[in-house]
């Protein structure tokens, strides 16, 4: 039932939907990377007593990562780096 909503909210935004071709998951190694990040950093490390408080640690979490560390997916720079480095160069172009 989720993939159907989520296919129907591509139609109604206008969003192309693209499914991952078999046998390639390097299509989806950023998306696996950021997941595997996730779980190993904040979901299991920590036993949640509500959804707020997992908001809460989820929202700190995620601006930890975007703001501190730097990848080396991203050249040795933050993903906030990245993606200001990103549209200036779409500016640009």
């Amino acid at each position: 039932m989720t993939s159907m909503a989520v296919l129907k909210w591509c139609q109604e935004a206008g969003v192309d939907w693209h499914y991952i071709a078999p046998r390639k998951p390097m299509q989806n190694a950023f998306v696996e990377s950021f997941n595997g990040s996730f779980r190993d950093e904040c979901l299991n490390e920590t036993l949640f007593s509500s959804l707020d408080e997992a908001r809460r640690h989820i929202t700190a979490w995620k601006e930890d990562y975007n703001q501190n560390p730097l990848h080396s997916s991203f050249g040795n720079i933050t993903p906030s780096e990245f993606a200001m480095k990103l549209a200036l160069e779409k500016r640009a172009a």
